[in-house]
């Protein structure tokens, strides 16, 4: 599926990333548009959009908008009784992908749709024994810091998915600078294919809210129920590698931008320097009208934003 353009091997990278709605379309349109201006010697590497088993009748539409990108567009099916808890579509997608490209390529970047690429992505180019490259969770919004009694929701994630605790290995969150146990951000990360992590996601997530306990305390508490997702990936990832596999990527890749005028942060987040990925989540559905005139970074990356994400009207 990955395709190797000719080349009697393996592809090195392939990229991949969910859509579940319109706005969810247009983003991975310009994900994949900025891979193929900004990524430099990984701007031709295949790029694979899975969308909802539900809109397979809209496929052949959508390969016809996303071909001048060369973009191939896959459908997914999602558990019936996983539609309940935010997000589940795009971890079963993660493991149908990743099953699809073993053998095909070295290595999968699984990207959250609102990614943008800003410079050559180098750090995909994982190292000889690095199976899992990641970066922290944005902020300490719903993780244990290091060190401490975990609280009883993240006690019986770890009970459910057998989890010791000399695995869970510290990271710092970059919007808040807390010193947390292992929490990995769904939204970006580089894996070898042949390991399996993003299909174990989909059955330890499958384990999670099969869980009595944990379902409930999913009805009781919205945020619970938005990331039960990302913590399954705790287990994926600690209980298929061994530490020395793991390696965090730098703080110039999943840059949150404009985070701090959507939550709490300790820093801004506005300055495009060096920056090779960005994330913007939801922020430009209602963006400050001033926003490009307040980023930080060369005209050429901030034009290409504007162009691309609504500039609002400015004065």
């Amino acid at each position: 599926m990955a395709g190797n353009t000719g080349n009697t091997g393996p592809t090195a990278v392939t990229f991949a990333a969910y859509a579940e709605d319109a706005e969810a379309l247009d983003h991975v349109y310009y994900l994949a548009e900025s891979i193929r201006e900004f990524g430099g010697s990984l701007r031709a590497s295949p790029i694979l959009m899975l969308v909802p088993d539900d809109i397979k009748a809209e496929v052949a539409f959508l390969q016809n908008r996303f071909s001048v990108l060369d973009v191939t567009v896959v459908s997914s099916k999602t558990p019936e009784d996983a539609g309940f808890f935010y997000f589940s579509g795009k971890t079963f997608a993660a493991g149908l992908v990743e099953r699809e490209v073993a053998g095909d390529t070295d290595i999968l970047v699984w990207m959250d749709e609102d990614t943008i690429v800003l410079r050559e992505p180098l750090e995909f180019e994982l190292d000889p024994g690095v199976s899992f490259a990641f970066r922290p969770v944005m902020h300490n919004r719903s993780g244990t810091l290091h060190g401490a009694t975990p609280n009883p929701f993240w006690k019986r994630i770890y009970d459910v998915l057998e989890i010791a605790p000399e695995k869970l290995v510290p990271m710092t969150t970059p919007a808040d600078r807390q010193v947390i146990n292992a929490y990995f951000n769904a939204g970006l990360m580089a894996v070898r294919p042949e390991k399996g992590v993003l299909r174990k996601w989909g059955e330890d997530f499958k384990k999670l809210y099969r869980d009595p306990e944990l379902a409930a305390s999913c009805r009781e508490d919205v945020e619970k129920r938005i990331f039960l997702h990302q913590t399954a990936l705790v287990g994926a990832v600690l209980n298929t590698l061994k530490r020395h596999e793991l390696m965090e990527l730098s703080d110039r890749y999943n840059y949150p931008l404009f985070f701090e005028q959507m939550f709490d942060a300790a820093a801004e987040f506005c300055s495009l320097d060096d920056i090779v990925t960005l994330r913007y989540d939801v922020y430009f559905r209602n963006p400050d009208p001033q926003w490009s005139r307040k980023l930080k970074g060369t005209q050429k990356h901030i034009a290409w934003l504007k162009a691309r994400l609504g500039p609002p009207i400015e004065t």
